[in-house]
C-alpha cells in the first residue's frame, strides 16, 4: 500500500520525522511510505490556488497518488504546527486530493501526553468538508517521552510502544483493504 507521509515538523532532528523513518523500515513489507516534503510549500494563497507553483503541484500529486496518508504531528501550543495546517490548506482546495483518502495519525513529543491535543485538532481538520479524509477510530498513536524511547540512530527501542505500533499498522492496513473492497 502506497502511503504519503506528511511530517508536521520541518526540524532536521524532528522526533516525528525519526518515527516515520523508523516506520518506513519496519513496515516496508506492508507499507510503501514516502515522506512528502512540506518545508518548501509557499503560504496558501487563494489568489494563486488555480495556478500554483511547481512545488505545490508536486506535493499535491504525490498525495493524490497515494492510497493513504500518514500524518506525524508534533504539538505546538496545544495544536498542530502552522506548516502542517498550510499543507492541509493546499490539499483542501481546487482538486481536493484528500477527499475519501484514508488517514493514519501519529505523534511523538517529549511531554507525557504525546500529542493528544494536536491530534484532536488534526482530526477535526481532516473531517472538514474540503478534506473529508476517513480516519480509523481507536487507532490513536500518542508517543510521550519519545526522547527516552528512541535511540540516537532513530530506532524506536521501547518494546511496548513498538508492539502497539505493530498492532495499529496491522489494523490500519486491514481497514484500508476493506475500504477498497467496498468501493
Amino acid at each position: 500500500m502506497k502511503v504519503a507521509a506528511i511530517v508536521g515538523s520541518i526540524r532536521k532532528e524532528s522526533y516525528n520525522l525519526k518515527l516515520v523513518k523508523f516506520m518506513q523500515k519496519r513496515y516496508q513489507g506492508q507499507l510503501d511510505i514516502e515522506i512528502v516534503n512540506i518545508r518548501d510549500l509557499p503560504h496558501y494563497d487563494q489568489d494563486i490556488e488555480n495556478e500554483p507553483s511547481a512545488v505545490v503541484k508536486e506535493f499535491k500529486s504525490k498525495v493524490a497518488a497515494a492510497d493513504a496518508v500518514l500524518w506525524a504531528t508534533p504539538e505546538y501550543n496545544y495544536s498542530i504546527p502552522g506548516v502542517l495546517k498550510n499543507a492541509i490548506d493546499w490539499l483542501s482546495r481546487v482538486d481536493k486530493v484528500m477527499i475519501g483518502k484514508p488517514s493514519l495519525i501519529i505523534g511523538a513529543s517529549m511531554g507525557a501526553l504525546g500529542t493528544v491535543r494536536a491530534q484532536q485538532h488534526l482530526r477535526d481538520i481532516l473531517y472538514s468538508i474540503g478534506v473529508s479524509s476517513p480516519i480509523m477510530l481507536g487507532n490513536e498513536v500518542y508517543i510521550g517521552a519519545v526522547h527516552e524511547k528512541i535511540d540516537e540512530n532513530g530506532v524506536l527501542t521501547h518494546e511496548p510502544t513498538v508492539a502497539f505500533l505493530d498492532q495499529v499498522v496491522e489494523s490500519f492496513v486491514s481497514w484500508c483493504k476493506q475500504a477498497q473492497l467496498q468501493k
